[in-house]
Formats: C-alpha cells, sequence, structure tokens
C-alpha cells in the first residue's frame, strides 16, 4: 500500500484542522489504517486506529473527546479530524496500514506494515 499523507499545517490553540491519507497499491478495504504521531521528544504513538470496515475505532487517551477517524473504502482514504488542538498536539503525523479484515483492532506500531510520509502539525499558544 503507498500511503500519502496531506492537510497539516499551524493552527492556533483551539483550532481544528483534518488530516486525510490517501491509499493506492493494494485493495483498501484489506485494511486496517491507523493514525500515529511522533512529538518532540518523545516516541512514535498511536493515535486512533479504525477497522477495515469502519466499524471499530480505538483511541489514544489523549485524543479521545477531540479526535474523530474515519474512512471512505470507496474513496481509498482515512481521515482524522482533529478538534480543541493543544500545543502538545504538535509533531508529524502518520498514517499506517495493516493487512487485516478483523473486526478487532491493535495499536502498536509494529502491526503496521505500511507507512505515509507524515503531514506536521503545529499548534501555537
Amino acid at each position: 500500500v503507498q500511503l500519502q499523507a496531506s492537510g497539516g499545517g499551524l493552527v492556533q490553540a483551539g483550532g481544528s484542522l483534518s488530516l486525510s491519507c490517501a491509499a493506492s497499491g493494494r485493495t483498501f478495504s484489506d485494511h486496517a489504517m491507523a493514525w500515529f504521531r511522533q512529538v518532540p521528544g518523545k516516541e512514535r504513538e498511536f493515535v486512533a486506529i479504525i477497522s477495515w470496515s469502519g466499524g471499530t475505532t480505538l483511541y489514544a487517551d489523549y485524543a479521545k473527546g477531540r479526535f474523530t477517524i474515519s474512512r471512505d473504502n470507496a474513496k481509498n482514504t482515512v481521515s482524522l479530524q482533529m478538534n480543541s488542538l493543544k500545543p502538545e498536539d504538535t509533531g508529524i503525523y502518520y498514517c499506517a496500514a495493516r493487512f487485516s479484515r478483523s473486526p478487532t483492532v491493535v495499536g502498536g506500531e509494529k502491526y503496521y506494515s505500511w507507512w505515509g510520509q507524515g503531514t506536521l502539525v503545529t499548534v501555537s499558544s
């Protein structure tokens, strides 16, 4: 799967951004999709995951209630809507794919075989 993330940028604290990831090369609906991020001084961490059908989602605690992951299998895209952004959300956001048609999802990055190039999100205070 080739993944192309977009939508990052500069936003003030409290604002919103919507990230998008376009997939190509394999059957998109055969894959669970995830967003990870790497914030300054920390290792890469998972943000949100969505199963192949969209029926199951999983969020990191810091993302619950603020971020929403969604996918459109007809358009081969996965999105991350981020609201109420905080300066500590600043970082590089990556989309990732895992070959899976299971209704369950897993959060570890070792389970994801394909990665996009990352898109930078900067939240100013």
